[in-house]
């Protein structure tokens, strides 16, 4: 094979590339329309009336989710099954975003945190890397990290909004959630770094309610909160 025509067969290999990361780009650009229409939708919890509708946001942030579900089945499809990773960084920030938004409506449904397996079944995709596209563990670490960020706003919202309880509530949340990363060996550079940031969180949630408790508001929570069981 002559040089000229090796490097024919070259560039035919880089134009192939090329088309298959041009398919990614379109699917992911949709993906993160959708992520910023239920991010939109969400950031209504953060406003006084918000609080009133919260299942009703996480009910149309739910139905958001079919249009994720079926624009992952369309990345899928656009390129090789066994090459995850060599295209990984193309959707790795929407899928990140993605299941922060998963963990979010969970969070507001049922105050608890959402498995992997959960999420992966929410997009549509798999927990498990030998069953082809899935939801990756630092990826998954991160969308919960992103969280933990969005509770410490909720927290300052809450108590604006007349809730006291809820701060409380977001606190204890947080704090496990802390001790269970303290358990992971954080080997990867970025992950390590949104880990760093989680105890700002922590400290920021702590002032609410520290605050709460100077002010006496947080002994009316606890009766409060009595008082619906």
């Amino acid at each position: 094979m002559s040089v000229s025509e090796m490097f024919a067969e070259l560039q035919g290999a880089l134009g192939q590339d090329q088309d298959i990361r041009e398919e990614i780009r379109k699917v992911v650009q949709a993906l993160e329309q959708t992520a910023r229409e239920i991010l939109t939708l969400l950031q209504g919890v953060h406003q006084g009336p918000g609080f009133q509708h919260i299942s009703k946001k996480c009910q149309k942030a739910r139905e958001h989710f079919g249009t994720v579900r079926t624009q992952m089945e369309s990345l899928k499809t656009k390129f090789p099954a066994d090459q995850y990773y060599r295209f990984h960084e193309h959707w790795r920030f929407v899928l990140q975003r993605l299941v922060f938004l998963a963990a979010f409506v969970v969070y507001l449904e049922s105050e608890t945190l959402v498995t992997r397996e959960a999420v992966a079944e929410i997009l549509g995709i798999e927990a498990d890397r030998e069953r082809g596209f899935h939801l990756d563990i630092e990826d998954y670490l991160s969308g919960v990290l992103t969280l933990a960020s969005e509770l410490a706003r909720l927290a300052v919202n809450s108590v604006t909004a007349g809730d006291y309880s809820r701060p409380l509530r977001i606190s204890a949340f947080i704090n496990e959630l802390d001790s269970g990363f303290r358990l992971l060996n954080l080997k990867n550079d970025s992950l390590r770094k949104r880990y760093d940031g989680l105890k700002y969180d922590v400290k920021k949630i702590e002032e609410v309610v520290y605050d709460l408790s100077i002010r006496g508001l947080n002994k009316e929570a606890t009766v409060g909160a009595g008082g619906e069981k």
